[in-house]
């Protein structure tokens, strides 16, 4: 019983050290600071319409509510048996130009596959013909932004502290983001038979919502646990013999690891001490 006490009395005063020594004046995201991250993601998306168009074929018919999945690298091999660009990785770089608001440059290397064997409605024209068919997908329309849907957004991110988090070593924040940008997906397919070149291109325009859990510590070292929304709308995707596009939505969660840089100092106010201040004004009064 007695080294139960001991120890619970050393818990009580090790927290109190620690809360004690709780602060904000230096805390990350002030102004003047950059930051940095790494990690990976894993991605769920809503069905969508792949619209096909090959003049010289005489074709103009769409994949009706199509599904994907993702690929994120580390379910069937070991994350740590294979090269870091293999799985679905993710970066962002921003700037604090303000305390607690930042612009920054967010990456999402993003998978996306359309399923097999799922129910295809194909509707349109083909061989010039009118379609309004359903078929099982075995391989007639093999759809990859395998290399990456890749998601680039510019955000305006703010920074919200949380007060009883902020210790010496150690403080927690949310950060709300969002933005617009744009895409670059390797596009990759095969319809009816038919293969593409496959290749990176500009692919479109995105908006994207993110929110993130912020957990630094010794002030410029931190982990992050994200939730995001991406709205992707992709135009001119190559196929053979023409072009395709599609657009839809997808929610991300995301785990990167960072730091932070303090590249320039903001200015101290020189403020005087109590005692001075009230010395101060003593003299100023027996003038």
């Amino acid at each position: 019983m007695k080294k139960l006490l001991l120890i619970a009395t050393c818990a009580v005063v090790a927290v109190s050290s620690t809360v004690s020594h709780a602060q904000t004046p230096d805390y990350v995201g002030k102004k003047g600071q950059l930051y940095a991250s790494w990690g990976y993601n894993k991605e769920w998306y809503t069905h969508s319409d792949i619209h096909v168009k090959q003049e010289s074929l005489g074709n103009d018919y769409v994949f009706r509510n199509t599904l994907a999945t993702d690929k994120p690298g580390w379910n069937t091999t070991s994350i740590f048996h294979q090269a870091v660009s293999i799985p679905q990785y993710n970066y962002r770089v921003g700037y604090w130009f303000k305390d607690n608001w930042a612009i920054e440059l967010n990456f999402d290397h993003t998978k996306y596959q359309v399923s097999q064997e799922q129910l295809l409605h194909v509707t349109g024209t083909m061989n010039h013909q009118t379609v309004d068919t359903y078929m099982v997908n075995r391989g007639n329309l093999l759809w990859q932004l395998n290399n990456g849907a890749n998601f680039f957004l510019f955000n305006l991110v703010h920074r919200i502290q949380i007060p009883k988090l902020q210790f010496k070593n150690f403080n927690a924040s949310l950060l709300m983001k969002g933005g617009i940008g744009f895409m670059v997906p390797h596009v990759e397919n095969t319809i009816y038979g038919n293969n593409n070149k496959p290749g990176f291109q500009f692919g479109g325009l995105d908006l994207g919502v993110e929110a993130a859990l912020r957990l630094t510590f010794f002030k410029y070292a931190y982990v992050e646990y994200c939730n995001k929304a991406v709205y992707a709308n992709y135009w001119g995707l190559k196929v053979y013999e023409g072009k395709a596009r599609q657009d839809f939505g997808c929610y991300e969660m995301i785990v990167n690891i960072g730091f932070s840089v303090p590249i320039s100092k903001t200015k101290k106010k020189n403020v005087l001490p109590l005692q001075q201040h009230l010395d101060s004004k003593d003299e100023k009064d027996t003038e």
